[in-house]
C-alpha cells in the first residue's frame, strides 16, 4: 500500500511536468506564430498540430523528465523513517566464584575432545573416544559441585565444596595433558596392542576426577 502510494506521487509529478512543459512550449510557439509578420500559406489546422507536436517534443518531454526527477524527491522526502531495530541484549551468566573452576573444566573437555578427532582412525582411537565422552559426563558431575555450592550461599575458597571443585579443576587439567601425550604416541603406533596399556590407565583416571 505504502510502495503503490509513493509511486502515484511519482506519476503525478511526471503528468504535472508533461502538462506544464507542453502548454509553455504551446503559448511560446504560439506567441512566436502571431508575431511573425510573414503571410502563412499553411493552414490553421496544419499549424495547430504543427505547434502541439513542437509542444510535446520539446516542452513534454523535458517536462516529463523534470517532473519525474521531482516526484523522486518528493517520494524520498515523505518515505517514513522507521528506526532501526535494536538487537536484543544478550543475556549475562551472572559471574561467582564457581563459574571460573567449571569452565576450566570445560575447556578441558572441549580440547581432550579435539585432540581425539586428530588421531588416526583406529579400535585404540575408538577407545579413547569412550574416554573422552565419559569425561564429558565426568562434567555434568562438576557443574553439580557448583549448584551444591551456589545453593549452600558459600563465598569462603577454604570451604570443603570450594575445594572438592578445585581439585576437580586440577584433575581435568592433568587429565589433558595425559590424553596429549596419548594420542601423540598414538600417532606412531595407532594399533591396540601398543596402545592398551596407556588407554587404561587413562580409564582409571576417570573416577577420580570429580572426586
Amino acid at each position: 500500500m505504502a510502495r503503490s502510494l509513493a509511486m502515484g506521487v511519482v506519476v503525478r509529478s511526471a503528468l504535472w511536468g508533461l502538462g506544464i512543459g507542453s502548454l509553455l512550449m504551446a503559448a511560446f510557439v504560439t506567441m512566436i506564430e502571431l508575431a511573425s509578420t510573414t503571410e502563412s500559406t499553411s493552414s490553421t489546422f496544419v499549424t495547430i498540430t504543427a505547434i502541439l507536436i513542437f509542444a510535446l517534443l520539446f516542452g513534454g518531454i523535458p517536462g516529463t523528465v523534470i517532473g519525474t526527477a521531482v516526484g523522486f524527491i518528493r517520494r524520498s522526502l515523505h518515505r517514513p523513517r522507521y528506526p532501526r531495530p535494536v538487537p536484543p541484549p544478550i543475556p549475562q551468566q551472572p559471574y561467582d566464584m564457581w563459574s571460573e573452576l567449571v569452565e576450566r573444566c570445560a575447556e578441558s573437555t572441549r580440547r581432550v575432545a579435539a585432540a581425539v578427532q586428530t588421531v588416526p582412525r583406529s579400535p585404540a582411537k575408538d577407545w579413547l573416544a569412550r574416554i573422552s565422552e565419559q569425561l564429558t559426563r565426568e562434567l555434568d558431575d562438576v557443574r553439580g559441585i557448583a549448584q551444591l555450592g551456589r545453593a549452600l550461599g558459600a563465598v569462603d575458597r577454604q570451604h570443603p565444596v570450594y575445594q572438592r571443585l578445585l581439585k576437580a579443576a586440577h584433575d581435568f587439567h592433568q587429565f589433558e595433558n595425559e590424553v596429549g601425550r596419548v594420542a601423540l604416541q598414538m600417532f606412531d603406533h595407532p594399533e591396540l596392542d601398543e596402545a592398551r596399556t596407556h588407554l587404561e590407565v587413562l580409564e582409571k583416571q576417570l573416577p577420580q576426577l570429580s572426586t
